[in-house]
């Protein structure tokens, strides 16, 4: 009986594993609301290199990262790439007032059932912040990839 329960929960696992998002494989469809409350589709972008980027206006390493994102969106935006951000925060205020002050340009949505979002449990985000950097044809190249290295891997996406 044991070995049969060490089996199931082996097998348990390794279903629960396959479920997680991997380098390689493909995103689930995101459809949220914009900054301006149009409905946008991830898919939308289909065609260029794209950085999911889950962040909140209260969560501070978010902020810091935010004009390094711009930065790199400015320089590359018109080679073919595009950030989708996806704002966990519950008030919309909050998450506007922070685009604003930090001069985002590029492509905002929020979720606003924060942590209770379906969004963010499909993509596995369990902390702030998450980011996915796909290739042109949706496909998962980096997890979480920050600084220079994100920056050269964009660099090299786009030329």
């Amino acid at each position: 009986m044991k070995k049969i329960f060490f089996v199931f929960i082996i097998l348990i696992g390794s279903l629960a594993g396959n479920a997680q998002l991997r380098i390689g494989g493909m995103v689930p469809e995101i459809t949220l609301p914009g900054n301006q409350d149009d409905s946008i589709k991830l898919s939308s972008l289909a065609g260029k290199v794209v950085l999911i980027d889950f962040w909140a206006s209260w969560c501070a390493p978010c902020r810091a990262a935010n004009p390094y994102v711009q930065k790199l969106y400015k320089k590359y935006k018109d080679n073919g790439f595009e950030v989708f951000a996806v704002s966990l925060d519950v008030k919309k205020d909050a998450w506007l007032k922070a685009i604003k002050k930090d001069k985002l340009t590029y492509t905002q949505v929020i979720d606003a059932a924060g942590w209770k979002s379906k969004v963010a449990e499909r993509y596995f985000v369990d902390a702030l912040p998450t980011n996915f950097l796909l290739d042109k044809e949706g496909k998962i190249l980096a997890i979480n990839i920050e600084g220079k290295e994100l920056f050269d891997l964009v660099k090299k996406l786009v030329q």
